[in-house]
């Protein structure tokens, strides 16, 4: 693999502008089938690393996208089996079910025994996709270098970065996250909302087994999680209003360890912080489109949704996959991959998916954030049906685990 730009009068079939999970995920998948790839990383490779304490809910569909891009082995030491998913109502017991769970036995059909994802650190994962680019000689990999802008001619983008190299490709592919550079220039809009909330995140020690169990607490004042990590701790996102979250990250560790466990101890068991933690906004936004001329919007660019659930990243491994699919399909028929052809089937397979999710995902929010009188007894029904329901508790199990219908080919 070379770290330099490409040479002038070089057209790449595919140029990825943005380096974290979802572009070297799609960087390894395009180069294995044949893709001629350059990747532009804004990160300067002697630049401190940045210690990112996420933790991510890779589903069993994305795991086999992984899989497929070969890096799954390389994070065995440090993932925790997903085996349940738990929501439970703090508002009410309305119908005698506070609850809803469900996990890997809601998937009778699983023909290898698999759970419903995988609980990876995020620095974890970043790493074993950075090697793996690493070790791909087909990957022009640009470090430390930013997107400036783009012209579109009839057979090829041609970008500009900061040091003033030009990069030609048949297609741009924006992996550059929700403030995306890719999709300013190519004029394409986004409408969403503020939640007027933040997340307090952080990586937790418990007293009590998680069991692999991920389990959230829905309040009105936001939803409290408990993501299942090795040697049973627990990557926890508590969500407050804009300020409250920032308040308790400026708190020392001996007062957010009081603060937790005086509200959550009920619910999770006694609790400590292990290791940083910060705070962030909530925000909702969308590309109105997720295509423009050569350019496919990828992962964040495309779509930032509520992550009451952990399917953000994992939309985002929907959009690799289904565009692998689309490249492949397209070259087996003679067109090229950044054809309006193309681009205007991957926007079909994929734009009502994300904005379904992030609808879905604003909806529960607003739901159990709302503590009025009318509201309660119907999310009670709502929790006891699909506790008690077979068929519905399964269909959830098979959304959560991004294992339904419709699924590009490498997450099958």
């Amino acid at each position: 693999m070379t770290k330099t730009a490409a040479q002038s009068d070089r057209v790449y079939d595919l140029a990825i502008v943005g380096a974290g999970p979802v572009g070297t995920t799609l960087a390894i998948l395009a180069a294995q089938r044949g893709f001629s790839v350059i990747l532009v990383d804004a990160r300067d490779p002697n630049a401190p690393v940045r210690k990112d304490t996420r933790t991510f809910a890779i589903v069993r569909g994305s795991w086999r996208l992984l899989d497929a891009a070969g890096v799954t082995n390389a994070m065995r030491g440090s993932t925790e089996p997903l085996n349940g998913l738990e929501a439970i109502d703090g508002g009410t017991h309305w119908f005698g079910v506070p609850g809803v769970l469900f996990g890997n036995d809601d998937l009778p059909d699983d023909p290898d025994g698999q759970p419903l994802g995988q609980m990876v650190p995020a620095a974890d994962l970043q790493a074993a996709l950075d090697d793996a680019c690493e070790k791909a000689g087909e990957i022009e990999w640009v470090q430390g270098k930013l997107f400036e802008s783009m012209e579109i001619g009839p057979a090829s983008a041609s970008l500009t970065l900061s040091d003033g190299r030009i990069i030609h490709a048949r297609l741009v592919a924006a992996c550059d996250g929700m403030k995306s550079s890719v999709r300013s220039a190519v004029g394409i809009q986004t409408e969403g909302h503020d939640y007027n909330q933040s997340v307090f995140a952080a990586n937790v020690k418990l007293d009590r087994p998680h069991g692999g169990i991920a389990r959230q607490l829905f309040t009105p004042e936001g939803p409290f999680a408990t993501l299942p990590m090795p040697d049973n701790r627990a990557n926890l996102a508590w969500y407050m209003k804009r300020g409250a979250a920032e308040a308790i990250a400026a708190m020392s560790v001996e007062d957010i360890n009081a603060e937790l466990n005086a509200r959550f101890a009920d619910f999770a068991g006694p609790m400590e912080i292990d290791g940083p933690y910060s705070a962030y906004p909530l925000v909702m936004q969308l590309a109105t489109r997720m295509v423009g001329p050569r350019t496919a919007l990828v992962g964040d660019a495309a779509h930032r949704i509520n992550p009451l659930a952990g399917q953000g990243l994992n939309l985002g491994f929907k959009d690799v996959g289904a565009l692998i699919d689309v490249m492949c399909d397209a070259r087996d028929v003679g067109l090229d991959p950044g054809s309006d052809v193309s681009l205007e089937r991957y926007e079909k397979w994929r734009r009502f998916d994300a904005t379904a999710a992030a609808m879905f995902m604003d909806g529960i929010d607003r739901a159990f954030a709302n503590d009025s009188n009318l509201l309660k007894p119907l999310r009670g029904l709502a929790l006891t049906l699909a506790q008690r329901v077979t068929p519905l508790r399964r269909a959830m199990a098979r959304q959560a685990s991004a294992d339904q219908d419709h699924l590009p080919s490498l997450m099958r």
